[in-house]
């Protein structure tokens, strides 16, 4: 362990939850520490990386009290209430597991993990230990999906046929990404990421479909251009899923198409509402909804970087306190898992998959 600086809180005065983080590269630098400073009601405590120099560099930029080169020890620290982690895939269970037996509540990046075995037992030892489970679904945050999920659930809309998203990028010119280097490496690795573009952004849109309409997937067909002995992981996937009520879903999930249009759009018996230009990791978009009784158009501007990323820290802190919000759970994770599983299988077979609840 080493100390590295310390520094009076701003939110020192209210109540303020310590939040260690694990992994430290750039989606975390970029976007989850700026969302936890942003919060009202959480701080940097602590930040762990194997290279110390890294953490303690990490901990000076984004205001942490203290820097780890050891897990075990940061673990150890009594103002550490909430442990962060954005570690490759494969070791979410086992640092998740760490976290709960040493007291501290977990919000775990997507995807939650690898297999349902895992998922399982992470909520499993959160229960016992008596601690939260959470899972990174920061696109539940965003006001203008919030909206729509309180339209669907006011039956404005009437009943829901078709339910769209969309979240992909790219490069022009590009016909497949480029490979990974550095820290980010892991994401072209099978055994350690499971999928491809899909484990970026498409659980996303899963978990925004299944708490929209407050449903669950019983089918899964998928065409990708992966899951092939030559090309293990996607680039590009399209899944259309059936969901118990009969609704329908369809989402594009991709890294090969420059200029996407990054939208979520339900269309019920009675109406429409979307977001426009809002799948992604900023708070930005257009909100509208029309209907016999609805009319809503709202613009959400400037940009927000970390925006979503402290509504998200910010929830999960209300839930650790007993405050109900849309902070997912492992739960969520772990039916997420489920389609993730049922994708890669479609993918293969060339079949329809079903999935058992």
């Amino acid at each position: 362990m080493a100390s590295v600086h310390t520094f009076k809180n701003r939110k020192e005065c209210i109540m303020s939850i310590g939040w260690g983080m694990v992994s430290l590269g750039r989606h975390p630098s970029g976007k989850m520490a700026p969302g936890i400073n942003e919060a009202q009601n959480a701080h940097i405590e602590a930040v762990y990386s194997r290279d110390l120099g890294r953490a303690k560099e990490f901990a000076k930029n984004h205001n942490s009290r203290t820097a780890y080169d050891s897990y075990a020890e940061l673990l150890k620290n009594p103002e550490v209430k909430v442990v962060y982690l954005a570690s490759p895939n494969s070791l979410h269970k086992e640092q998740t597991i760490m976290a709960a037996k040493a007291g501290k509540h977990v919000l775990c990046e997507k995807p939650m993990a690898l297999n349902i075995s895992d998922c399982d037992e992470m909520i499993e030892a959160c229960e016992k230990a008596g601690v939260h489970l959470g899972i990174a679904f920061h696109a539940r945050h965003h006001p203008g999906n919030e909206k729509v999920k309180e339209l669907v659930s006011g039956q404005n809309l009437g009943t829901v046929a078709l339910i769209k998203t969309q979240w992909a990028g790219g490069v022009r010119g590009q016909v497949r990404p480029g490979e990974r280097v550095g820290r980010e490496q892991w994401w072209d690795e099978p055994s350690l990421v499971g999928a491809g573009t899909f484990m970026g952004n498409g659980v996303h849109q899963v978990d925004m479909m299944r708490w929209i309409l407050n449903d669950e997937v019983e089918e899964v067909s998928a065409i990708t251009d992966g899951q092939t002995k030559e090309q293990p992981l996607e680039n590009l996937a399209t899944l259309v899923l059936r969901f118990r009520s009969g609704s329908i879903g369809v989402l594009v999930s991709g890294r090969r198409i420059p200029d996407s249009q990054n939208d979520l759009v339900v269309y019920g018996s009675q109406g429409r509402a979307a977001v426009y230009s809002g799948m992604g990791t900023t708070l930005e978009g257009l909100l509208e909804a029309v209907g016999d009784d609805i009319a809503i158009k709202q613009e959400f501007s400037p940009p927000s970087n970390a925006g979503m990323y402290a509504n998200m820290v910010e929830a999960f802190g209300n839930r650790i306190n007993n405050i109900a919000g849309n902070s997912a759970t492992g739960y969520d994770g772990m039916k997420v898992c489920q389609v993730t599983l049922a994708m890669i299988e479609s993918a293969r077979s060339k079949k329809t998959v079903s999935i058992a609840h």
